[in-house]
């Protein structure tokens, strides 16, 4: 299968000059002049891929593999057959992505629709108070709302809204269709098809005729380095901020309800939601299809497993999981001791 159709043109790499550019070793430095192509799982590589192993669960991949060259851990180079050159290092996965990186630049970020240099589209309706730098690139159908700025080097795509004083920086790639209010984004961010950020939070005041609503009067702030998924929403806060801290990155289909914030390098996959006024720490990752309670804190470090939903605060450091939320070891016993019961009552059936 070849990706490139969608991905520009196919780039050559050195095997060595990919090697000094990953930060791995290479087992048979006399293949370094080989060149690579592309990227492919273990059981398909061919002679112009690159590939990489993780765990021993895979070795028996390795017998049809062809690769230019496998990334592999020390402790797995005994594995790799003799014939295939290694390229071994510490942290295998993160060199794969940094050399798919150097293959697939085009991969990195939303691409534009149409084939054309930086500049605003004719069919773009951009405010004249707008402030846009050198080499911002605006698609068909965008709006550029008043008094909005956009740094250089970032492109706005089809159909995408700014609006009114938003604030954008340099290098933002903002996908087809993404709608952008009340905000102040830095530098490096990549935000995906549809998503909607700085829109109202939800919040209401009971009354005697019903559900009142409470005016949402805050901010959403993305710091520099910030990768949000397709199709995410994040709500502006109420009175204070919502927070979405440096590095980090945030799935498809993602709720941040308003005044949450978002440490550094914090990892939260899809079909999660973050309820209003939660604080969460720097380096948290967060599994699938979690809810997580509002008006608490996660502490840096701590890890939560996917469904599960946390009521409670969570020290730093601490690995939960389940519904409720409780130490990941105590969960996983439970659910053991329920897999072996419900054994046990399979065998009696059948008795």
């Amino acid at each position: 299968m070849d990706q490139n159709q969608f991905f520009g043109a196919r780039q050559s790499i050195r095997l060595d000059v990919l090697a000094e550019r990953t930060g791995s070793v290479l087992s048979k430095p006399d293949s370094g002049d080989r060149m690579v192509e592309s990227v492919s799982p273990i059981y398909r590589a061919g002679p112009y891929d690159i590939c990489y192993i993780l765990s021993r669960s895979n070795i028996d991949q390795l017998k049809t593999c062809r690769a230019a060259a496998v990334f592999c851990s020390p402790d797995l180079k005994k594995h790799i057959p003799a014939e295939l050159p290694a390229l071994v290092s510490d942290a295998p996965q993160l060199a794969f992505a940094r050399a798919a990186a150097q293959l697939y630049p085009a991969a990195m970020r939303p691409q534009a629709a149409l084939n054309r240099q930086a500049g605003i589209s004719p069919q773009a309706v951009v405010d004249d108070t707008a402030v846009i730098e050198k080499s911002v690139q605006i698609e068909p159908f965008a709006v550029i709302g008043a008094r909005a700025v956009i740094g250089a080097g970032s492109r706005v795509l089809c159909g995408a809204v700014v609006g009114a004083d938003v604030k954008i920086g340099r290098n933002v790639t903002l996908g087809a269709h993404v709608s952008v209010s009340n905000a102040l984004i830095g530098n490096n961010v990549i935000i995906h098809t549809g998503a909607r950020i700085g829109q109202d939070g939800f919040g209401y005041a009971p009354g005697p005729t019903g559900m009142v609503k409470l005016p949402q009067v805050g901010r959403v702030i993305i710091q520099d380095d910030v990768e949000i998924g397709a199709n995410t929403t994040i709500d502006r806060g109420a009175m204070d901020d919502t927070v979405i801290g440096e590095g980090t990155k945030i799935d498809n289909l993602v709720q941040i309800g308003h005044n949450v914030q978002i440490g550094r390098h914090c990892g939260i996959v899809s079909q999660s939601g973050v309820a209003g006024s939660t604080r969460i720490g720097d380096g948290v990752m967060i599994g699938g299809q979690t809810g997580i309670n509002g008006h608490i804190e996660i502490g840096s470090g701590a890890q939560i497993a996917g469904k599960s939903g946390v009521l409670n605060s969570v020290p730093a450091g601490d690995r939960i999981g389940g519904n409720p939320a409780r130490p990941i070891r105590d969960y996983l016993k439970e659910v053991a001791e329920i897999a072996r019961q419900s054994a046990k009552s399979g065998d009696k059936k059948g008795e």
